[in-house]
């Protein structure tokens, strides 16, 4: 799934690093502690050496050791959280832990999230209510983006047919101007598509 993400002739180089966040409501293991931290290393079946980096890589990948182009993992064991938040990350686990934001929580994307889940809260028929009004916004949108973009195509196509309009009628009239003391009116009415009035204005 990750080399997908690459196109055909991308070197493997360019696979962005793959960070796993679990966040846990029971308990995984044994430990006190609420974030646990796991990093990706390989040790040797055989000879029990730990795989590391050569130079040309470290220069390649831009890291010193193996670790840190590999995917790391996080567990965040809520239930463990004591509810007093020292950090951004610890506002979000109070966050996941209570399902409130305390005044003075900074975290991004904190009041994004709780919208959201006042959305996933609330009763089947007033989330389906919400969510069709939603959807009307959206088609709101569209029409008003759409009757716009519309309109001014028209009037740009409007304003080009003015435009070709007054062009032929201004050669038109400079033509006549050029023929009016060497033929009649009704001929150069007939060959240029003015009036007889518009020609004998020109005299």
């Amino acid at each position: 799934m990750i080399t997908e993400h690459l196109n055909e002739s991308d070197p493997y180089a360019q696979i962005v690093k793959v960070i796993s966040v679990n966040i846990l409501y029971f308990d995984l293991g044994q430990g006190d502690d609420y974030i646990y931290h796991g990093t990706t290393n390989f040790k040797g079946v055989h000879q029990h050496d730990q795989l590391q980096l050569s130079a040309e890589q470290q220069h390649l990948y831009k890291q010193q050791e193996i670790h840190q182009i590999f995917p790391e993992y996080y567990l965040i064991k809520v239930n463990n959280f004591d509810d007093i938040a020292k950090d951004t990350l610890d506002e979000w686990i109070y966050f996941l832990k209570n399902e409130e934001i305390k005044e003075g929580f900074k975290a991004l994307g904190l009041t994004k999230a709780k919208r959201e889940l006042d959305i996933l809260k609330l009763p089947d028929l007033e989330r389906a209510a919400y969510e069709r009004y939603q959807d009307d916004l959206h088609y709101q949108a569209s029409m008003v983006e759409s009757s716009y973009t519309i309109g001014m195509i028209k009037g740009e196509l409007q304003g080009i047919e003015q435009g070709i309009e007054q062009g032929e009628k201004k050669k038109a009239l400079a033509i006549a101007k050029n023929l009016i003391d060497v033929l009649d009116v009704q001929t150069i009415a007939d060959k240029t598509g003015l009036s007889c009035a518009e020609i004998t204005a020109l005299k």
